[in-house]
Protein backbone atom coordinates (compact mmCIF):
# COMPACT_ATOMS: atom_id res chain seq x y z
CA UNK A 1 0.00 0.00 0.00
CA UNK A 2 1.35 3.32 -1.19
CA UNK A 3 1.81 6.23 1.46
CA UNK A 4 2.36 9.56 1.13
CA UNK A 5 5.60 11.44 2.28
CA UNK A 6 4.54 14.97 2.70
CA UNK A 7 6.22 18.42 3.79
CA UNK A 8 5.48 18.19 7.77
CA UNK A 9 4.50 20.82 10.12
CA UNK A 10 6.96 20.80 12.76
CA UNK A 11 6.18 24.17 13.66
CA UNK A 12 2.16 25.50 15.12
CA UNK A 13 2.93 28.34 12.88
CA UNK A 14 4.58 26.76 10.14
CA UNK A 15 3.26 26.87 6.21
CA UNK A 16 6.10 25.93 4.32
CA UNK A 17 9.39 23.80 3.99
CA UNK A 18 12.63 24.43 2.23
CA UNK A 19 13.48 20.80 1.27
CA UNK A 20 17.29 20.80 1.61
CA UNK A 21 18.17 17.62 1.11
CA UNK A 22 16.98 14.20 0.17
CA UNK A 23 18.91 11.08 1.83
CA UNK A 24 17.70 8.49 -0.77
CA UNK A 25 16.67 8.75 -3.79
CA UNK A 26 14.23 7.27 -6.68
CA UNK A 27 13.90 3.58 -6.22
CA UNK A 28 15.88 3.02 -2.92
CA UNK A 29 14.96 1.13 0.08
CA UNK A 30 13.51 2.64 2.82
CA UNK A 31 13.20 1.59 6.43
CA UNK A 32 11.12 2.85 9.27
CA UNK A 33 12.93 5.46 11.43
CA UNK A 34 15.58 5.51 8.69
CA UNK A 35 16.41 9.82 7.77
CA UNK A 36 14.82 10.15 4.60
CA UNK A 37 15.19 13.94 3.97
CA UNK A 38 16.37 17.36 5.64
CA UNK A 39 13.89 20.33 5.66
CA UNK A 40 14.69 23.89 6.45
CA UNK A 41 12.26 25.71 8.63
CA UNK A 42 12.07 29.13 10.86
CA UNK A 43 14.26 27.59 13.26
CA UNK A 44 16.80 25.30 12.15
CA UNK A 45 17.46 22.20 9.17
CA UNK A 46 15.79 19.25 10.65
CA UNK A 47 15.63 15.80 10.04
CA UNK A 48 13.03 13.97 9.22
CA UNK A 49 12.62 9.89 9.22
CA UNK A 50 10.47 7.50 7.07
CA UNK A 51 7.84 5.94 9.13
CA UNK A 52 6.80 2.96 7.03
CA UNK A 53 9.54 0.39 5.45
CA UNK A 54 9.07 0.63 1.61
CA UNK A 55 10.83 1.89 -1.84
CA UNK A 56 11.03 6.14 -2.44
CA UNK A 57 9.08 6.18 -5.31
CA UNK A 58 7.08 9.13 -7.02
CA UNK A 59 9.18 12.02 -6.12
CA UNK A 60 7.40 15.47 -7.15
CA UNK A 61 10.40 17.82 -5.18
CA UNK A 62 13.67 18.95 -6.00
CA UNK A 63 16.56 19.98 -3.32
CA UNK A 64 15.65 23.76 -2.90
CA UNK A 65 12.31 23.70 -3.57
CA UNK A 66 9.84 25.83 -1.00
CA UNK A 67 6.92 23.38 -0.28
CA UNK A 68 3.55 24.23 1.45
CA UNK A 69 2.97 21.95 4.93
CA UNK A 70 0.83 18.84 3.93
CA UNK A 71 1.99 19.11 0.20
CA UNK A 72 2.46 15.16 -1.03
CA UNK A 73 6.32 14.98 -2.44
CA UNK A 74 6.62 12.01 -2.79
CA UNK A 75 5.62 8.19 -1.75
CA UNK A 76 6.89 5.17 -0.30
CA UNK A 77 5.55 1.62 -1.62
CA UNK A 78 5.75 -1.77 -1.99
CA UNK A 79 8.27 -3.55 -3.84
CA UNK A 80 7.04 -3.55 -7.64
CA UNK A 81 4.29 -1.08 -7.05
CA UNK A 82 3.55 2.11 -8.67
CA UNK A 83 3.38 5.69 -7.22
CA UNK A 84 -0.20 6.66 -7.38
CA UNK A 85 -0.77 9.63 -9.89
CA UNK A 86 -2.91 12.09 -7.44
CA UNK A 87 -1.91 13.08 -3.95
CA UNK A 88 -3.44 11.26 -1.06
CA UNK A 89 -6.22 12.77 1.02
CA UNK A 90 -4.84 15.11 3.93
CA UNK A 91 -6.14 12.23 6.59
CA UNK A 92 -3.46 9.86 5.10
CA UNK A 93 -0.50 12.47 4.50
CA UNK A 94 1.35 12.16 7.74
CA UNK A 95 4.03 9.39 6.56
CA UNK A 96 6.98 11.33 7.53
CA UNK A 97 6.07 14.05 10.34
CA UNK A 98 7.59 13.43 13.64
CA UNK A 99 5.38 12.95 16.48
CA UNK A 100 5.31 16.87 17.89
CA UNK A 101 5.36 17.74 14.24
CA UNK A 102 1.76 15.70 13.75
CA UNK A 103 0.77 16.95 17.09
CA UNK A 104 1.56 20.97 15.76
CA UNK A 105 -0.36 20.09 12.29
CA UNK A 106 -3.38 18.78 14.68
CA UNK A 107 -3.65 21.80 16.39
CA UNK A 108 -3.06 24.25 13.61
CA UNK A 109 -6.64 25.86 12.90
CA UNK A 110 -7.85 26.09 9.36
CA UNK A 111 -6.60 28.14 6.59
CA UNK A 112 -9.96 29.58 4.77
CA UNK A 113 -11.07 33.30 5.70
CA UNK A 114 -14.59 34.83 4.49
CA UNK A 115 -12.79 38.66 3.77
CA UNK A 116 -15.13 41.01 2.02
CA UNK A 117 -17.91 39.13 1.53
CA UNK A 118 -15.73 36.85 -0.08
CA UNK A 119 -14.38 32.92 0.21
CA UNK A 120 -10.58 33.38 0.37
CA UNK A 121 -8.10 30.70 0.88
CA UNK A 122 -5.13 32.73 3.80
CA UNK A 123 -3.15 31.74 6.86
CA UNK A 124 -3.61 33.06 9.99
CA UNK A 125 -0.15 34.04 9.84
CA UNK A 126 -0.30 36.04 6.52
CA UNK A 127 -3.61 37.64 7.84
CA UNK A 128 -1.66 38.81 10.57
CA UNK A 129 1.39 39.76 8.64
CA UNK A 130 -0.82 41.75 6.21
CA UNK A 131 -2.47 43.85 9.20
CA UNK A 132 0.54 44.28 10.31
CA UNK A 133 2.33 45.91 6.46
CA UNK A 134 -1.25 47.15 5.73
CA UNK A 135 -1.67 44.79 2.56
CA UNK A 136 -4.63 44.72 0.27
CA UNK A 137 -4.92 40.69 0.45
CA UNK A 138 -7.61 40.81 -2.30
CA UNK A 139 -5.24 41.94 -4.49
CA UNK A 140 -2.25 39.22 -3.47
CA UNK A 141 -2.20 36.16 -5.31
CA UNK A 142 -1.55 33.56 -3.40
CA UNK A 143 1.21 30.36 -4.35
CA UNK A 144 0.35 27.76 -1.78
CA UNK A 145 -2.08 24.62 -2.62
CA UNK A 146 -5.27 25.90 -4.55
CA UNK A 147 -4.05 29.64 -4.46
CA UNK A 148 -3.96 29.84 -0.58
CA UNK A 149 -2.37 32.95 0.11
CA UNK A 150 0.68 32.50 2.49
CA UNK A 151 2.85 34.74 4.45
CA UNK A 152 5.71 34.34 1.50
CA UNK A 153 3.04 36.13 -0.36
CA UNK A 154 1.67 39.17 1.88
CA UNK A 155 5.83 39.92 2.41
CA UNK A 156 6.58 39.59 -1.61
CA UNK A 157 3.59 42.16 -1.98
CA UNK A 158 4.94 44.01 0.45
CA UNK A 159 8.33 44.57 -0.74
CA UNK A 160 6.51 45.45 -3.87
CA UNK A 161 6.79 49.02 -4.87
CA UNK A 162 3.08 50.85 -5.96
CA UNK A 163 2.96 51.49 -9.85
CA UNK A 164 2.64 54.98 -9.49
CA UNK A 165 5.36 55.42 -6.93
CA UNK A 166 8.77 55.74 -8.28
CA UNK A 167 11.92 54.60 -6.05
CA UNK A 168 14.97 56.77 -6.45
CA UNK A 169 18.55 54.82 -6.81
CA UNK A 170 19.94 56.40 -3.90
CA UNK A 171 16.92 55.24 -1.53
CA UNK A 172 18.25 53.07 1.26
CA UNK A 173 18.64 49.44 1.13
CA UNK A 174 16.17 47.36 2.69
CA UNK A 175 17.71 43.80 4.37
CA UNK A 176 15.38 40.63 4.07
CA UNK A 177 14.87 38.71 7.59
CA UNK A 178 15.81 35.54 7.41
CA UNK A 179 12.79 32.55 8.43
CA UNK A 180 14.75 33.25 12.26
CA UNK A 181 14.79 37.08 12.27
CA UNK A 182 10.86 37.11 11.23
CA UNK A 183 10.49 34.22 13.90
CA UNK A 184 12.31 36.39 16.65
CA UNK A 185 10.45 39.37 15.39
CA UNK A 186 7.03 38.08 15.91
CA UNK A 187 7.35 36.58 19.41
CA UNK A 188 9.20 39.52 21.08
CA UNK A 189 6.57 41.76 19.62
CA UNK A 190 3.80 39.70 21.04
CA UNK A 191 5.73 39.03 24.38
CA UNK A 192 6.56 43.03 24.86
CA UNK A 193 2.92 43.99 23.43
CA UNK A 194 1.37 41.88 25.74
CA UNK A 195 2.91 40.68 28.60
CA UNK A 196 3.10 43.07 31.81
CA UNK A 197 6.76 43.11 31.99
CA UNK A 198 8.64 44.41 35.34
CA UNK A 199 12.33 44.22 35.97
CA UNK A 200 14.77 43.37 38.94
CA UNK A 201 18.36 44.17 39.43
CA UNK A 202 20.53 42.66 41.66
CA UNK A 203 24.48 42.88 42.29
CA UNK A 204 26.01 39.45 42.91
CA UNK A 205 29.67 38.58 44.08
CA UNK A 206 30.90 35.72 41.95
CA UNK A 207 34.14 34.69 43.51
CA UNK A 208 33.16 31.37 44.64
CA UNK A 209 31.34 30.61 41.30
CA UNK A 210 34.66 31.49 39.61
CA UNK A 211 36.50 29.43 41.84
CA UNK A 212 33.77 26.69 41.75
CA UNK A 213 34.22 26.48 38.21
CA UNK A 214 37.95 27.00 37.59
CA UNK A 215 38.03 23.53 40.03
CA UNK A 216 35.56 21.64 38.66
CA UNK A 217 36.93 22.19 35.16
CA UNK A 218 40.05 21.29 35.74
CA UNK A 219 38.47 18.14 36.99
CA UNK A 220 35.77 18.10 33.89
CA UNK A 221 38.83 18.23 31.65
CA UNK A 222 40.24 15.05 32.96
CA UNK A 223 37.81 12.86 33.22
CA UNK A 224 35.41 13.68 30.29
CA UNK A 225 36.73 16.92 28.07
CA UNK A 226 33.79 18.69 28.63
CA UNK A 227 34.50 22.38 29.41
CA UNK A 228 32.62 24.04 32.26
CA UNK A 229 31.34 27.17 31.96
CA UNK A 230 29.50 29.91 34.24
CA UNK A 231 26.59 29.06 32.17
CA UNK A 232 26.75 26.08 33.01
CA UNK A 233 26.82 26.43 36.69
CA UNK A 234 24.34 29.04 36.71
CA UNK A 235 21.83 26.77 34.77
CA UNK A 236 22.27 24.21 37.83
CA UNK A 237 21.90 26.81 40.63
CA UNK A 238 18.70 28.56 38.57
CA UNK A 239 17.03 25.03 38.23
CA UNK A 240 17.68 24.26 41.31
CA UNK A 241 16.33 27.76 42.83
CA UNK A 242 13.16 27.53 40.78
CA UNK A 243 12.27 24.71 42.78
CA UNK A 244 11.63 26.84 45.43
CA UNK A 245 9.46 29.53 43.67
CA UNK A 246 7.16 27.72 41.44
CA UNK A 247 5.82 30.83 40.35
CA UNK A 248 8.79 31.66 38.05
CA UNK A 249 8.68 28.24 37.17
CA UNK A 250 4.99 28.55 35.66
CA UNK A 251 3.07 30.41 32.30
CA UNK A 252 -0.12 32.58 32.20
CA UNK A 253 -3.18 31.00 30.61
CA UNK A 254 -6.55 32.04 30.27
CA UNK A 255 -7.99 29.60 33.03
CA UNK A 256 -5.19 30.43 35.47
CA UNK A 257 -1.47 29.92 36.29
CA UNK A 258 0.42 26.90 35.37
CA UNK A 259 2.82 25.71 37.42
CA UNK A 260 5.37 23.42 35.45
CA UNK A 261 6.53 19.88 37.51
CA UNK A 262 9.68 20.13 35.37
CA UNK A 263 12.64 22.14 35.21
CA UNK A 264 13.34 22.80 31.57
CA UNK A 265 15.79 25.92 31.60
CA UNK A 266 16.52 27.70 28.21
CA UNK A 267 19.38 29.09 26.79
CA UNK A 268 20.05 31.72 24.35
CA UNK A 269 22.51 30.86 21.98
CA UNK A 270 23.30 33.30 19.18
CA UNK A 271 22.89 31.89 15.66
CA UNK A 272 24.17 34.11 12.19
CA UNK A 273 20.74 35.24 11.36
CA UNK A 274 19.43 35.83 14.97
CA UNK A 275 18.91 34.46 18.58
CA UNK A 276 17.40 30.85 19.00
CA UNK A 277 16.60 29.27 22.70
CA UNK A 278 17.90 25.92 23.25
CA UNK A 279 16.27 24.05 26.22
CA UNK A 280 17.81 21.60 28.63
CA UNK A 281 15.06 19.45 30.04
CA UNK A 282 14.98 18.36 33.78
CA UNK A 283 17.87 20.91 34.96
CA UNK A 284 17.52 20.55 38.23
CA UNK A 285 18.18 16.44 38.37
CA UNK A 286 20.89 17.02 36.03
CA UNK A 287 24.67 17.19 36.90
CA UNK A 288 27.09 19.56 36.61
CA UNK A 289 29.09 17.42 33.73
CA UNK A 290 25.49 16.37 32.21
CA UNK A 291 23.94 20.23 31.68
CA UNK A 292 27.72 21.17 30.10
CA UNK A 293 27.57 17.84 27.54
CA UNK A 294 24.15 18.90 26.84
CA UNK A 295 24.92 22.48 26.03
CA UNK A 296 27.57 22.00 24.10
CA UNK A 297 25.81 19.80 21.69
CA UNK A 298 22.76 22.17 21.79
CA UNK A 299 25.11 25.01 20.60
CA UNK A 300 26.84 22.87 17.81
CA UNK A 301 23.91 21.86 16.49
CA UNK A 302 22.63 25.25 16.80
CA UNK A 303 25.69 27.31 15.00
CA UNK A 304 25.76 24.52 12.07
CA UNK A 305 22.31 24.53 11.78
CA UNK A 306 21.46 20.96 12.68
CA UNK A 307 19.13 21.40 15.72
CA UNK A 308 16.30 19.17 15.99
CA UNK A 309 13.02 19.84 16.89
CA UNK A 310 13.12 18.30 20.68
CA UNK A 311 15.78 21.09 20.90
CA UNK A 312 13.39 23.76 21.65
CA UNK A 313 10.49 22.13 22.92
CA UNK A 314 8.91 22.80 26.42
CA UNK A 315 11.27 25.62 28.06
CA UNK A 316 10.02 26.65 31.24
CA UNK A 317 12.55 29.38 32.16
CA UNK A 318 15.43 31.18 29.81
CA UNK A 319 18.73 32.10 30.78
CA UNK A 320 20.58 34.50 28.38
CA UNK A 321 24.38 35.42 28.84
CA UNK A 322 26.31 38.12 27.54
CA UNK A 323 28.94 38.11 29.65
CA UNK A 324 31.17 36.75 27.08
CA UNK A 325 30.42 39.97 24.91
CA UNK A 326 31.59 42.00 27.73
CA UNK A 327 28.20 43.62 28.29
CA UNK A 328 27.49 44.93 32.03
CA UNK A 329 23.71 44.64 32.05
CA UNK A 330 21.12 44.54 30.06
CA UNK A 331 17.45 43.31 30.20
CA UNK A 332 15.55 40.61 28.10
CA UNK A 333 12.45 40.40 26.74
CA UNK A 334 10.24 37.14 28.12
CA UNK A 335 9.69 34.44 25.79
CA UNK A 336 5.87 33.96 25.28
CA UNK A 337 4.82 30.83 27.63
CA UNK A 338 7.30 31.78 29.89
CA UNK A 339 7.17 33.90 33.63
CA UNK A 340 10.37 35.50 33.34
CA UNK A 341 14.11 35.43 32.24
CA UNK A 342 17.51 35.81 33.59
CA UNK A 343 19.75 38.50 31.65
CA UNK A 344 22.86 37.89 32.87
CA UNK A 345 25.99 39.92 32.81
CA UNK A 346 29.91 40.15 32.43
CA UNK A 347 31.78 39.26 35.58
CA UNK A 348 33.94 41.61 36.22
CA UNK A 349 36.29 42.85 39.58
CA UNK A 350 34.87 46.00 40.73
CA UNK A 351 35.63 47.87 44.37
CA UNK A 352 32.73 47.09 46.88
CA UNK A 353 32.59 47.67 50.19
CA UNK A 354 33.10 44.25 52.79
CA UNK A 355 33.05 45.54 56.38
CA UNK A 356 32.84 48.78 56.05
CA UNK A 357 36.23 48.60 53.92
CA UNK A 358 36.89 49.08 50.25
CA UNK A 359 37.81 45.65 48.77
CA UNK A 360 37.99 44.05 45.55
CA UNK A 361 35.70 41.37 44.48
CA UNK A 362 34.31 39.56 41.17
CA UNK A 363 31.00 41.16 40.80
CA UNK A 364 28.29 40.02 38.47
CA UNK A 365 24.82 41.92 37.59
CA UNK A 366 21.62 39.92 37.13
CA UNK A 367 18.58 41.34 35.52
CA UNK A 368 15.15 39.41 36.22
CA UNK A 369 12.48 40.25 33.79
CA UNK A 370 8.93 39.00 35.11
CA UNK A 371 5.62 38.67 33.94
CA UNK A 372 3.38 41.09 36.75
CA UNK A 373 0.61 38.30 36.06
CA UNK A 374 1.99 35.50 37.00
CA UNK A 375 4.99 36.89 39.47
CA UNK A 376 4.53 40.02 41.95
CA UNK A 377 7.82 42.27 42.99
CA UNK A 378 7.98 39.93 46.12
CA UNK A 379 8.16 36.90 45.10
CA UNK A 380 10.56 37.58 42.42
CA UNK A 381 12.59 39.51 45.16
CA UNK A 382 12.70 36.41 46.92
CA UNK A 383 14.04 34.47 44.11
CA UNK A 384 16.57 36.62 42.88
CA UNK A 385 17.94 36.54 46.71
CA UNK A 386 18.11 32.68 47.21
CA UNK A 387 19.57 32.66 43.66
CA UNK A 388 22.12 35.55 44.92
CA UNK A 389 23.02 33.32 48.14
CA UNK A 390 23.53 30.20 45.87
CA UNK A 391 25.96 32.09 43.72
CA UNK A 392 28.01 33.61 46.52
CA UNK A 393 27.89 29.50 47.75
CA UNK A 394 27.51 27.81 44.71
CA UNK A 395 28.67 24.55 46.42
CA UNK A 396 25.97 24.03 49.11
CA UNK A 397 23.48 23.57 46.13
CA UNK A 398 25.89 21.50 43.67
CA UNK A 399 27.01 19.11 46.00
Amino acid sequence: MAISVVMPALELTQETGKLVSWRKKEGDAVARGETLLEVETDKAVVEVEALADGYLAGVKAKEGDVIAVGRTIAWIVDKGEPAPADEAPPAAAASVAPPAARAAASAAPSADAAISGARMKISPKARRLASELHVNVESVRGSGPGGEILASDIEAAAKSPAPSVAVPSSSAKLETLTAIGRLMAERTTQSWTTVPHFFLVREVDASALQQTREKLSASAAANSGVKITHTDLLIALVARALLQHPRLNASWTRDGIQLHPEVNIAIAIAVKDGVIAAVIPNAHAASIAEIAAQRRDLAERAKSGKSRPQDFAGATFTISNLGMFQIDSFTAIIPPGQAAILAVGAITDRVVAIGGQPAVRSMVTLTLSCDHRVVDGARGAQFLNDLARAIAEPQRLLR
